[in-house]
């Protein structure tokens, strides 16, 4: 019996010292979680005392009796054993390999600050798409002319390429595109606008450094309008606000509620010509957007598949692929009627 007793013992001591170890052993995962979800149309902290998420300053910003609501995913970095155990054990968690949200050859910090550029470029882009969709089209102008190439004597600083060839140019990867559409040495036809005056321009090519054709200029980008528009949050990182950011600023200022009174919930990468990309976390995405009350899911084409394998009862996932589906999916879903839904 003192032999049975010692043995019990040492388990029991055993059994604590791994239990305590599995409270301080770190591991190389990390948990990704429902995160906060922030209506585009409200406040930073979601309280009427907060600040406008976008403002608008030089326009009457109009009212929405729904919301429309991003979406984001927590990150748990530095985990125990049991935060681990626990965390594979809920099913609106996932834990995954920490290189797959920190890679070996970035520090955690660096990833943060790739995750704030993104995210301010997502704004970016976001302006960009509505303000178009609002009647504000983009110009591509000359930021620069390189000398020793065919554009220097042609082009100038602040010239604004309407078409190369006959075809409209609305941004500079179009521009990109057109140049290289033909070898180096062709010659293509810009049409201008050189201080308000149209002009035609014959520029021909050559190839730079790494073979393709060249005219030599850096573009830029210009969208005059009467107002300036402001997003202010800070406490998110990524780029997959950007859809929801376009929808949010299209409603401020145009005078229709895109909501239709709804809880419209989303996600999606938007890119300068208005496609809608895909992102991570879609089914930690679509739990906290139920528990928001969201009526619908705003949904990236490409995470199609993912979502309706984690479904969310009472949530349909509308399929986006640019925001033009989007719009026309609120469009239908005030009228009545069931936008375009994800499908297998």
């Amino acid at each position: 019996m003192r032999r049975r007793g010692l043995t019990v013992l040492f388990g029991a001591l055993l059994l604590l010292v791994l239990a305590w170890q599995a409270t301080v052993v770190r591991v190389p995962y990390v948990e990704m979680g429902p995160g906060p979800t922030y209506d585009t149309l409200g406040t930073d902290t979601g309280k009427p005392g907060g600040k406008p998420i976008i403002s608008v300053d030089g326009a009457t910003a109009t009212k929405s009796k729904g919301q429309l609501r991003m979406t984001t995913v927590s990150v748990q970095p530095n985990m125990t054993l049991l935060d681990a155990m626990i965390g594979w054990w809920q099913k609106d968690r996932a834990v995954v390999p920490r290189e797959l949200i920190y890679p070996p050859d970035r520090t955690q910090q660096q990833v943060d600050e790739d995750n704030a550029r993104d995210f301010q470029q997502s704004q970016t882009s976001a302006e960009t798409v509505a303000l178009r969709e609002l009647g504000y089209p983009v110009a591509v102008t000359v930021a620069e002319v390189t000398a020793g190439y065919p554009a220097e004597g042609k082009l100038q600083k602040d010239d604004v390429i309407k078409s190369v060839d006959g075809t409209a140019v609305d941004t500079p990867d179009k521009l990109t595109e057109l140049v290289r559409s033909k070898p180096a040495g062709s010659t293509h036809r810009f049409e201008i606008l050189r201080a308000g005056q149209a002009q035609t321009v014959e520029v021909a090519t050559k190839a730079g450094d790494d073979g393709n054709p060249r005219i030599g200029i850096q573009a830029g980008t210009s969208q005059p309008h009467p107002f300036k528009l402001t997003i202010q949050l800070d406490r998110i990182g990524g780029p997959s606000a950007g859809l929801m950011f376009t929808l949010g600023i299209i409603d401020t200022i145009k005078p229709e509620d895109l909501t239709g009174g709804m809880i419209i919930a989303g996600t999606g990468t938007i890119d300068d010509s208005g496609n809608v990309g895909p992102i991570g976390g879609i089914p930690q995405k679509l739990v906290a957007a139920k528990a928001a009350g969201a009526k619908v899911f705003l949904t990236p084409a490409a995470n199609c598949a993912e979502a309706m394998d984690n479904p969310q009862a009472g949530l349909p996932l509308v399929k986006v692929n640019n925001v033009h589906d989007a719009l026309t999916a609120l469009d239908t879903l005030r009228a009545g009627r069931t936008p375009t839904l994800c499908s297998r």
